[in-house]
């Protein structure tokens, strides 16, 4: 007995590697009943807590989720504990943004396609409850689910995310049920499966703030996926529902919460989520901004919000300094959004601050490039008489700023550069923007 508990231990864990012990805890689940496999699981949830990205690819492969599949199969996981292990397993998975698409490929993701068929179908004797685990289990971890099951999916997890009680755990249930739903990317989903009850969750949060900040977020990046596909959704988005408002809000008050200076390495459990969810935020953001097309006066203040959390993060938040860039070029490129509301909102500043940083990655090179020359092509462009004189005042602020920090020629000579070259080459010419640019 004592020989088990040192095995659990965090020092067991840390004499072993995570993934090690990992592997090792889903063997020793066939060898034992079920009140032991349950306790099992929730010691291995916590393994999967701390895992990062490679270890997380390295644990859950084809190999892995096959032989889940056989175990229970086979009737030594029960579908009780496997969905325990699962749905923790996918929610961190979307969380942390761990893009894995082996699941898909598995036994595993075709057996839980056809149980959620299966229990639709049934008229008599339906499990709710079983139907609403299934879905959640295969959405959170698969990145294509099919229509004829996203069909079924959608409603059902609508309803669940749709319960008005405020207590913890049906706080839990929604945020689990909207965060699966985010995998449906850029699926088109019939408006009548989503979009008065995702429209209710919404404006019912926003009078009574009763969700989760993951769970908002989530509800949020599911309808912004449908933007993709449906550009009648914009008056909905924009004008109805307010989301660079909300976006903004939401973006300030995570912030509020981090305690930036003590730097990623030190972060607690609850800061490393709000930090998560931030990620999150931006990512929706960027969405948002790539596909909206009518604009709106919130726009200053939700740019505002990003260049904040951009300057908060500073250097010991690297990735989320990044992850500000994109929404930011996103918006330059976007023409609804005018130059003036990037330079109001002070994205000018802060991408031109990301440009002289000496941890300065290839990502955040090619979006900062990219942003500039989006902005420099923007700003010769004619518009009507009332706003010419907006634009040649923006263009000469901008301009001014880049030749404060010696970047005018440069952007300018790229700007005629790219328009010469066809767009085929464009991309190639951008794996080398580190050679381009001159520090000064």
């Amino acid at each position: 007995m004592s020989v088990h508990n040192d095995e659990n231990s965090e020092e067991g864990i840390q004499a072993m590697t995570r993934t090690e012990h990992f592997s090792k805890s889903l063997c020793e689940l066939e060898h034992r009943p079920t009140d032991e496999q349950r306790q099992k699981i929730e010691e291995m949830n916590k393994i999967v807590d701390g895992v990062n990205k490679e270890e997380f690819n390295s644990i859950f492969n084809e190999e892995t989720f096959n032989k889940m599949d056989k175990m229970i199969e086979e009737k030594t996981l029960s579908w009780g504990n496997a969905i325990l292990l699962l749905k923790h397993v996918g929610y961190c998975q979307m969380l942390k943004y761990f893009c894995d698409f082996t699941f898909n490929y598995s036994f595993l993701s075709n057996r839980f396609q056809d149980m959620i068929v299966k229990e639709k179908m049934m008229i008599e004797e339906k499990d709710e409850k079983l139907l609403v685990d299934l879905c959640e289990c295969y959405l959170l971890l698969n990145r294509w689910p099919s229509s004829e099951v996203s069909s079924i999916i959608v409603p059902c997890l609508l309803k669940v995310a749709s319960k008005k009680e405020e207590n913890e755990e049906i706080q839990k249930e929604a945020e689990i049920a909207l965060l699966a739903l985010c995998n449906i990317e850029f699926y088109k989903v019939p408006k009548e499966l989503y979009l008065s009850k995702i429209k209710e969750i919404i404006q019912y949060h926003q009078e009574h703030h009763n969700l989760t900040q993951l769970a908002y977020q989530s509800a949020w990046e599911f309808l912004l996926y449908r933007l993709y596909k449906d550009k009648s959704l914009n008056e909905v988005i924009v004008n109805e529902l307010h989301f660079a408002r909300e976006a903004r809000r939401d973006l300030e008050e995570l912030s509020k919460c981090v305690d930036w200076e003590r730097g990623k390495e030190e972060e607690g459990e609850k800061e490393k989520e709000k930090v998560f969810i931030i990620m999150r935020w931006l990512k929706t953001i960027t969405s948002y901004f790539h596909s909206c097309e009518l604009w709106n006066e919130e726009y200053v203040e939700l740019i505002g919000s990003i260049v904040q959390v951009y300057g908060a993060a500073d250097d010991k938040f690297r990735d989320i300094c990044c992850w500000c860039i994109f929404p930011l070029r996103e918006a330059a490129g976007n023409r609804v959004v005018k130059v003036e509301d990037l330079l109001n909102g002070g994205a000018i500043d802060a991408v031109l601050e990301e440009i002289h940083r000496q941890t300065l990655n290839k990502n955040s090179e090619y979006f900062s490039l990219n942003f500039f020359l989006s902005i420099s092509r923007r700003a010769k462009e004619k518009k009507d008489e009332m706003e010419e004189v907006k634009r040649k005042a923006a263009k000469r602020k901008v301009f001014e700023k880049l030749e404060e920090e010696g970047y005018e020629d440069i952007i300018t000579s790229f700007h005629e550069l790219f328009s010469f070259f066809s767009r085929k080459y464009y991309f190639q010419l951008m794996l080398k923007i580190s050679d381009y640019f001159v520090y000064v």
